[in-house]
């Protein structure tokens, strides 16, 4: 079996340590002579470690002064009403999203099940990068029912918030009826658009919105960046 090179688990290690908030955003970690006497190994090894959490954008280095946290990951809670901008905002940070495609087609077989329509339906794509302050932390795709919302792309072509969206096309509330997460590494698309390597973990979020009277008003896949989001269960609201 091959083993993982020590510098590679002396970044995984920091960088569960950074999620759990022994190292909060901002703060300095220890010296690469303090961290290669805590791993027992030499600053070489540490550097690489450290060089790689600067790919992910995790740290980043001041000369002379050390190496800094630049970004904590951030707290996401799933509830029945999770927003976007609403928990960006709740950090403090800016909440935005970057279009990437808007298209109306045929539903695929899983899209109109989860949606509860007839098979080849038409469905609105609405694919982007959900950003928080400068950072992407996820990559979504959500399908809407023409049916059910039949102006929902032409407001999506000047309105980024999917709840803005659906309360211009007459829903002003929508609930979470189930989500389904697991962990996956990222493909190359994934990577790109997430800005970070092939193969990083990301946590895949599969989900299904309905109107209070339970409709499905969105079908939804989002790939969050694993080392930028701490997945939280919210309380039933």
């Amino acid at each position: 079996m091959t083993r993982t090179p020590i510098w590679q688990s002396i970044a995984a290690t920091i960088t569960q340590e950074i999620g759990q908030g022994l190292y909060p955003e901002g703060s300095k970690l220890p010296t690469e002579a303090a961290l290669s006497a805590r791993f027992g190994v030499n600053r070489h090894t540490v550097r690489r470690a450290l060089a790689d959490l600067a790919d992910q954008g995790a740290v980043h280095a001041r000369r002379g002064s050390g190496v800094f946290v630049t970004q904590a990951p951030t707290d996401y809670p799933i509830g029945r009403r999770t927003r976007f901008h609403q928990n960006i905002a709740a950090t403090g940070k800016l909440a935005h999203k970057r279009a990437l495609r808007l298209e109306t087609r045929p539903s695929t077989a899983t899209e109109a099940d989860a949606l509860g329509i007839p098979a080849g339906e038409a469905v609105t794509i609405y694919e982007g990068i959900s950003m928080s302050g400068a950072s992407a932390l996820a990559y979504f795709e959500s399908l809407f029912p023409v049916r059910h919302l039949p102006d929902i792309a032409d407001i999506l072509a000047h309105e980024t918030s999917v709840t803005a969206a659906l309360a211009q096309n007459g829903i002003p509330d929508y609930l979470r009826r189930d989500t389904r997460i697991t962990a996956e590494r990222a493909s190359t698309t994934e990577a790109l658009h997430l800005n970070i390597r092939e193969g990083d973990p990301i946590l895949r979020s599969v989900s299904i919105n309905t109107t209070p009277d339970g409709t499905p008003i969105e079908y939804g896949i989002t790939r969050f960046a694993g080392s930028r989001v701490a997945l939280t269960i919210a309380a039933e609201d």
